[in-house]
């Protein structure tokens, strides 16, 4: 079953075509890949189906329904979730209370009920905190739970950012370079964790630079160039396209 579909989606910068008439689907419960040389749009693809940027022209459906446009906070209560190439954690907090910033949503935002600190509000909060941990466990984090984030290494802050969008109980996972900076260890841990996210049902759209982890995870790949869709297909179709192997290498190869 198709969960997302971009149709000639397109953004203009100025003179800029950062992206243009992309298209895609990707069906519900898959790792899909999206990969390029940098500057290749990869990113403004997320930004412009996660509601950072409109589009210039073009549409993205989520379960057939239009949703470009929308902003993040809407497309958050649809069951989409992200992370970012760049960490965005809130190094003053604890890495528990960072997580359970991303179940925000599902809370009971009742200003009554948080002035009298109800007793059911306060077993949620506590249910919270164990929702929160669990996830730190199921990203490999639990010797973190009573951390700080700025006490935390750069490879487990990256996993930190994916076990907050867990937190929101995401239907599809956007990853942006989960991998980005991390050692060959690292690496493969997180490979480990998103071959686990999409084995309990959440589709997953990762850009990622690491060809070993694209090609070990991936269900389907889309290659992008210069902001437009070069190729699309599994792992080996891919591999052996010329026109990818082109873009990555130069013509001569």
């Amino acid at each position: 079953m198709t969960l997302l579909e971009v149709d000639r989606l397109s953004i203009q910068f100025g003179n800029v075509r950062a992206v243009q008439d992309v298209s895609f689907s990707v069906d519900e419960g898959i790792v899909y890949s999206v990969i390029g040389p940098n500057g290749a749009g990869k990113t403004t693809l997320f930004n412009l189906i996660t509601g950072v940027y409109r589009p210039t022209a073009g549409a993205v459906r989520l379960d057939g329904r239009e949703i470009q446009g929308r902003t993040p906070y809407e497309l958050a209560r649809r069951g989409m979730a992200r992370t970012f190439q760049n960490l965005q954690v809130w190094m003053n907090m604890s890495a528990l209370e960072n997580v359970m910033v991303g179940a925000h949503l599902h809370l009971d935002g009742s200003l009554f009920k948080a002035l009298l600190r109800t007793p059911g509000l306060r077993r949620r909060d506590q249910a919270l905190r164990e929702e929160a941990a669990g996830l730190m466990a199921f990203v490999g984090l639990d010797a973190y739970v009573r951390s700080r984030a700025d006490s935390m290494p750069y490879g487990a802050l990256k996993r930190l950012e994916i076990a907050r969008a867990l937190a929101m109980k995401p239907r599809l996972l956007f990853l942006d370079e989960p991998a980005a900076g991390l050692n060959p260890k690292e690496t493969q841990e997180v490979d480990a964790l998103v071959r686990r996210i999409a084995e309990t049902g959440v589709t997953v759209v990762l850009v990622e630079h690491d060809m070993k982890m694209v090609m070990n995870l991936s269900d389907r790949i889309l290659v992008l160039d210069y902001g437009k869709r070069l190729a699309e297909g599994s792992g080996p179709e891919v591999r052996g396209n010329p026109d990818v192997i082109a873009a990555y290498l130069g013509g001569h190869a």
